[in-house]
């Protein structure tokens, strides 16, 4: 997988000074590139007994329905706040500087249901920690997280102890 790496632009001091950020912006129009992404996920959960692919809003629903789509899965999205129009359970979160919250619709998860949690990046773990929350919340298992990028130096998988982890590209 390092050959995609050389495909995510690095931009220092953004989105402040001092952050280094991981552009997926230059992977996306390669074709071969997401191609790739996207094989690789799916040929590392094709074995993966699950029934649901979740995103999180916004670049997660880049990722997580197409790898839905190649799995054959059925997909749910989660989203900030007031963004979906049925009743909803909401989890909120630390962040470095504050609180979030996230929102998923209330039915969107049966009982007993195995859900693949799929986003672009790991980083200091507290969204997907939070949506782990939201899943066995309703009930749901998580089957497993899988990532695009793990920034191995932010120790996200330390609010992930538990969970079957897997990153393609690590930093």
């Amino acid at each position: 997988m390092n050959e995609l790496k050389q495909l995510i632009r690095e931009v220092p001091d953004f989105p402040k000074p001092g952050i280094n950020f991981y552009d997926i912006t230059t992977l996306l129009k390669d074709s071969a590139g997401l191609v790739k992404v996207i094989e690789a996920m799916r040929s590392q959960y094709s074995a993966l007994p699950f029934d649901l692919v979740l995103g999180i809003e916004a670049r997660g629903f880049i990722f997580a329905p197409t790898v839905a789509y190649a799995l054959r899965k059925g997909f749910i999205p989660v989203r900030k706040p007031k963004k979906l129009p049925a009743a909803t359970v909401k989890m909120e979160y630390e962040l470095e500087y504050g609180t979030d919250t996230l929102e998923i619709h209330a039915d969107a998860i049966q009982p007993g249901q195995r859900v693949l949690i799929v986003d672009d990046v790991l980083a200091t773990g507290g969204t997907a920690a939070a949506v782990t929350k939201l899943v066995e919340k309703l009930g749901g298992q998580v089957a497993g997280l899988g990532f695009i990028i793990e920034l191995d130096f932010l120790n996200g998988r330390g609010k992930l102890d538990g969970y079957q982890i897997h990153s393609l590209i690590h930093y």
